[in-house]
């Protein structure tokens, strides 16, 4: 008698997600931090910015090994990092700008292949032929973890938050079109903050507004028609933008169709939220992001098909042809029980 097939074990690996909005600070950016006297500049692991409160940096958030376990704890395979836009470096006198971008870019690049890094650029004057070559691909393997290069450029959106501002830096978005890589539009430095403002003023009040404007600047702009390849994402849902296009429809805005290629990541958002702004673009342009260490990944929404799409097939579409082969690794899942693969209810 034939012996009786037995069930396959069930599989506990699931496809590795793509967290396409986190921060480390590598030691080369630590170190220009501290020699500095003006902000942004660190005094031990205390954060002085031009506008902000100090921050009290915890030390154990920028340690490499740590944020690997944790990401892979999350189920994350690939982290993309950026420098912090906030700290208002793209926007300092350009002796000055430079002297930190080498350091974030340096250090970047040393860091090991779970992570991806974004490029920034100086917001005047920006280095067209160094950022070119940053974004290139690189023959012999990969640097970083960025199989060609860096995976894409980071903007602040205070550089964004009007038409013009998509104008002036026009050339930079067609050095990242060239490249096949997007874009991350990320809260920049805030103008002040009130007096005796709470810590968490800045990112839920001023952020989300400079992304706003960033997102309806970017339409009245029209950039879409002048660089028809190039894939942006908007961190933080675009401070909720999408959320307002009856209301541009209604106050004589064109309503347009959902542009395929302008994303915006989940950072910080929760299931209410995000059901929104699903509701108002669709699940195929949101795409993983936790601003990690400031906020965890998310890990379900709205069932099995569209967490795999915003975890897992939607990152890999925003970052294009060259992403990372990391990505595509299988981890264990942090989760295995299918009853917990459901859609959160509640606030976050």
């Amino acid at each position: 008698m034939p012996p009786v097939p037995r069930p396959a074990a069930p599989n506990s690996a699931v496809p590795a997600a793509v967290d396409v909005h986190q921060h480390l600070w590598p030691e080369p950016l630590l170190d220009r931090l501290r020699a500095r006297s003006r902000p942004p500049y660190l005094r031990g692991w205390t954060l002085h910015t031009a506008a902000e409160a100090p921050y009290d940096v915890r030390a154990a958030d920028h340690d490499v090994a740590g944020r690997v376990a944790a990401d892979r704890a999350a189920g994350t395979g690939l982290a993309c990092v950026s420098l912090s836009a906030p700290l208002g470096v793209e926007s300092l006198p350009r002796s000055e700008a430079d002297e930190l971008l080498a350091a974030w870019h340096d250090g970047a690049a040393a860091l090991p292949g779970h992570f991806a890094a974004w490029a920034s650029v100086a917001d005047v004057d920006p280095d067209l032929e160094d950022l070119a070559a940053r974004l290139a691909p690189r023959p012999g393997g990969s640097v970083g973890g960025v199989v060609g290069g860096f995976v894409g450029v980071q903007l602040p959106a205070t550089s964004l938050g009007l038409p013009q501002g998509w104008d002036r830096l026009g050339d930079v978005l067609a050095v990242a079109a060239a490249a096949d890589r997007p874009v991350l539009v990320h809260p920049g430095p805030v103008a002040a903050s009130p007096a005796d403002a709470p810590g968490w003023w800045a990112p839920v009040v001023d952020y989300t507004a400079q992304l706003h404007a960033a997102w309806w600047a970017w339409h009245a702009a029209g950039v879409r028609a002048r660089h028809p390849g190039l894939r942006v994402v908007l961190a933080a849902a675009a401070g909720l933008a999408p959320l307002h296009h009856e209301r541009h429809a209604a106050r004589g805005g064109d309503p347009a169709p959902v542009d395929p290629d302008l994303f915006v990541d989940t950072s910080s958002y929760g299931p209410r939220a995000l059901d929104a702004v699903v509701r108002a673009l669709g699940v195929d342009t949101l795409v993983l992001g936790s601003d990690r260490p400031y906020a965890e990944p998310l890990a379900h929404l709205l069932g099995e098909a569209a967490t795999h799409a915003v975890r897992v097939v939607n990152p890999r579409r925003l970052l294009g042809p060259h992403a990372p082969g990391a990505a595509a690794e299988a981890v264990p899942d942090p989760d295995p029980d299918p009853r917990h693969h459901r859609p959160q209810e509640g606030p976050s």
